[in-house]
C-alpha cells in the first residue's frame, strides 16, 4: 500500500520496504493506519453532526457490478477498507434491493476496534438501517433475527401496516422518514441522526445513492477504482434521475495497492 496523495514529506521520503516516494509499498497498512486515514470529522464547538460518506467500487469502464454484485471487482484491501469503514461507523445505510443481491448479514463486533468503539461511546457493532417502501423483505434472515444491534428499517409513514408489524415482530426497529410510503433522504439522515447516529455510512447500492446524491446529502464519496473492464450493461455506481447542476466533490486522500486507487473525496 502506498499513499498517493496528500503529497507530504513522509509521502516523498523513504518508506519502509519501498523505494523513494513510495509510501508504505512493501508491507501490508495495519488497522489503526487505516482507521487514521478514513477517520470521521471531529465534533464541533456545539457537539457532533451527521457525516454521510458512502463506500463503493468501480471498474475502470464504469461498472458497479458483475452479475449483479460488487464482490468480483473488489480486492482483499478493498475488503479490510470496507470492513475499517464500518468499524468507524454507528450506523450503515442500506437499500432493499442490495440486501436482498448481496445477502446482507448483521455486522459483526471487531476486537480489534472494541477499545475504540466504547471510548467513542459507540455500539460494539454498527447498526444496520434498511431503507425500504414497500417493505419486501425477508424478516426471517439473522439481519433482523439476530443482530448483535438491532436492524433499524427506514420507511415512509404509509407504509403497509402488516409489513411493519411484520418487521418489529423480527426485532427490527422501524423508522419513519417520509410522508408517503417511501422515504426522504434528509429526513433519513436526521432521523438516524436523532438516534445518535451521526457517523453514517452507506454501501448503496446505486439507486439509493442516486438518492442520496439528488437530495444533495452524501457529505464523502470513498471509491475503489478496481483495475478491471466488464463491457456489458452493469450499473453506475449511482442511478436516478440527473441532478439540475453537478456536485463537486474535491480529492481528499488517495491510496494504492496492486493497480486498485482507494480514493476519497469530500464536498468542495
Amino acid at each position: 500500500m502506498r499513499r498517493l496523495f496528500p503529497v507530504t514529506d513522509e509521502t516523498a521520503a523513504p518508506a519502509p520496504g519501498g523505494a523513494s516516494g513510495e509510501e508504505g509499498v512493501g508491507r501490508e497498512w495495519g488497522l489503526a493506519e487505516l482507521a487514521a486515514a478514513y477517520a470521521y470529522p471531529e465534533p464541533g464547538a456545539g457537539g457532533p453532526l451527521p457525516w454521510l460518506r458512502a463506500n463503493m467500487v468501480s471498474t475502470l469502464d464504469g461498472a458497479a457490478q458483475h452479475d449483479g454484485r460488487s464482490q468480483p471487482i473488489s480486492s482483499a484491501t478493498d475488503m479490510r477498507i470496507f470492513g475499517t469503514l464500518r468499524a468507524l461507523a454507528d450506523v450503515v445505510v442500506v437499500g432493499a434491493e442490495t440486501v436482498r443481491q448481496e445477502g446482507y448479514r448483521p455486522a459483526r463486533a471487531r476486537a480489534e476496534f472494541a477499545a475504540t468503539r466504547e471510548a467513542a461511546g459507540q455500539a460494539p457493532a454498527p447498526a444496520i438501517a434498511v431503507v425500504t417502501a414497500s417493505l419486501d423483505l425477508d424478516f426471517s434472515l439473522p439481519l433482523f433475527t439476530s443482530p448483535l444491534v438491532p436492524t433499524l428499517v427506514l420507511t415512509g409513514a404509509a407504509a403497509a401496516a402488516d409489513r411493519v408489524a411484520t418487521a418489529e415482530k423480527a426485532g427490527a426497529r422501524v423508522v419513519t422518514a417520509g410522508d408517503g410510503i417511501g422515504v426522504d433522504p434528509a429526513r433519513a439522515v436526521q432521523a438516524l441522526a436523532a438516534l445518535g447516529h451521526t457517523r453514517l455510512l452507506t454501501e448503496g447500492g446505486p439507486r439509493l445513492l442516486g438518492q442520496l446524491v439528488a437530495a444533495g446529502v452524501l457529505d464523502e464519496l470513498c471509491l475503489t477504482v478496481s483495475p478491471m473492464l466488464t463491457a456489458g450493461g452493469a450499473q453506475r455506481i449511482a442511478g436516478g434521475p440527473a441532478v439540475t447542476v453537478p456536485r463537486r466533490f474535491a480529492l481528499v486522500s488517495m491510496l494504492e495497492e496492486d493497480g486498485f486507487l482507494f480514493t476519497r473525496y469530500g464536498r468542495s
